[in-house]
């Protein structure tokens, strides 16, 4: 660390001081006082809350792959790692098509992209309205992908969304509208992948170590080199922790998510990180909190984030899913499929109902659209959640998370991604005091049985006594009866929802 920026942190540490009691820095995380100032250890940041209640409460949230990546709009966002890939003859199919479409990437480099990446159609105001109107709670932008362009104004990199291509602050618009809507703001990261490095076994390490394998002139321009994270190890790690630090102090985001790799960020850097935001959001008076991958965090700190998959039961912890709008790519490409809404839902609702969330990807087209086969899949689910939302928002666990026959697969990428997942058979259930919602993922026919076991007895008793049923969004009545098997409700004669139906159960 340079000793400029040791000094400035030094100072930092000197103010907090100042603004908490003198006592504040020897409490214990355990004790019952509040800490208000967090020490970069893990004894002391064990003492934060890893799940806040409002995240709990939220469930749902929208962020968006968006970059320079977006102007090729070809396979997917890794494009600028693989459009270097010269090897196998030539077949990689990212090189050979940015050869014959762009040229040589020794001379049409991924950097001439950024100046393309124009954004003139992106509207923060009109994405965050139609992100309220799809029912998220939390929204924000990809702050920085694995390419290494940040998507704010940035005095740490030169390559900056309001220094090049749009030349606009897009995660400072999209902070700003989402605020005014009552959205808290996350901010995702995925710059740990960006250092291009040679480990001590001799092999090159990065997201762009193709580049540095088949076009390593590319590395002699000290601009390009800055923008694909070729530079000394500490550098790098400086610089890492510098711009998580600059988006702290400038937008006060509500969450930071984090792609993999970050068991490549030195254990003390990751400690000096957590401190300097959780003190940051001491001072803001946030309740703020870190996601991860894999075990690149401690889990009594952080939170767990599962990449397109989830669990496949009931947890006594709080976690996340991040998973895409489309079936392919998670930005924009010209051959993107996207899924259709009922398959979105009734992912939110196998994850909400095992104690998750839920963080939805988009991909806008660089010149700032969302495409309309995009925007027609949030709206449905909007509409859905608006209607039947109570049965989402603000709910905790059942006793059990469902039954049927479908179940999403466990761990990254197990997630269930067509349209022939769940069915009426499929129920899941959340509860909120003395209510319980059975959320029925497809409808049965008019006037059906279905059985919702979650309510049988069980050997340590007759369970939750069922004092009152009702269908949401339905005026007919609902017959029902409850016996040692579970509560058996009839379907009426109109479906109020053919991509799921909630009903509404209380109980004694």
């Amino acid at each position: 660390m340079s000793t400029q920026r040791y000094a400035h942190r030094v100072f930092g540490l000197l103010v907090l001081l100042l603004l908490v009691s003198g006592n504040a820095w020897a409490q214990s995380p355990a004790s019952d006082a509040k800490q208000t100032v967090w020490q970069p250890t893990w004894e002391s940041l064990r003492g934060h809350t890893p799940a806040p209640e409002w995240f709990r409460d939220a469930k749902f949230g929208i962020y968006f792959h968006w970059g320079v990546y977006s102007v090729p709009a070809y396979g997917n966002e890794w494009y600028p790692r693989h459009m270097h890939e010269k090897q196998n003859g030539g077949r990689n199919s990212f090189y050979r098509h940015h050869v014959e479409t762009y040229g040589d990437p020794a001379e049409y480099g991924y950097d001439t992209f950024v100046d393309q990446f124009t954004a003139e159609k992106f509207d923060a105001e009109q994405w965050c309205d139609l992100f309220q109107k799809a029912g998220a709670r939390f929204v924000g932008p990809v702050a920085e992908h694995h390419d290494g362009f940040a998507m704010w104004d940035s005095e740490l990199t030169p390559w900056n969304a309001m220094d090049r291509g749009p030349h606009r602050d897009i995660l400072g618009e999209i902070a700003k509208a989402a605020r005014e809507r009552d959205m808290k703001v996350v901010a995702t990261f995925h710059h740990a992948r960006n250092n291009l490095w040679q480990k001590p076994d001799g092999n090159w390490t990065g997201h762009y170590s193709f580049a540095k394998e088949f076009f390593p002139t590319l590395l002699d321009d000290k601009d390009r080199a800055m923008l694909y994270g070729y530079m000394p190890r500490e550098q790098f790690l400086d610089l890492w922790l510098g711009k998580l630090e600059e988006v702290i102090d400038q937008y006060d985001p509500d969450l930071i998510w984090f792609d993999s790799w970050l068991d490549e960020i030195p254990d003390e850097t990751r400690r000096e990180f957590l401190a300097y935001y959780f003190n940051h959001a001491e001072q803001t008076g946030q309740q703020v909190l870190v996601t991860y991958k894999q075990k690149d965090m401690p889990q009594d700190v952080c939170v767990l984030d599962l990449e397109k998959g989830g669990m496949a039961g009931l947890t006594d912890f709080a976690w996340l899913t991040d998973d895409t709008i489309s079936l392919g790519s998670w930005c924009y490409t010209d051959t993107l499929d996207v899924k259709p809404t009922k398959v979105v839902l009734h992912s939110l609702v196998d994850i909400v109902s095992k104690n998750g969330q839920l963080l939805l990807n988009i991909s806008p087209m660089a010149d700032g659209t969302i495409p309309e086969n995009q925007r027609q899949v949030l709206l449905e689910l909007g509409a859905w959640l608006d209607s039947y939302g109570e049965a989402i928002y603000n709910t905790r666990p059942f006793v059990v998370y469902g039954h049927g026959p479908t179940q999403a697969g466990k761990g990254h990428f197990g997630g269930i991604a067509t349209d022939k997942g769940y069915s009426a058979d499929d129920i899941r259930y959340t509860r909120r005091g003395k209510t319980v919602y059975a959320i029925q993922l497809g409808w049965p026919g008019s006037e059906q049985p279905t059985l919702l076991a979650g309510f049988a007895a069980t050997d340590d008793g007759p369970g939750l006594q069922v004092t009152h049923v009702e269908l949401l969004g339905s005026s007919e009545p609902i017959a029902w009866q409850q016996t040692k098997s579970g509560v058996t409700v009839t379907s009426p004669h109109d479906a109020p929802n053919e991509m799921a139906m909630v009903y509404k159960l209380s109980v004694e």
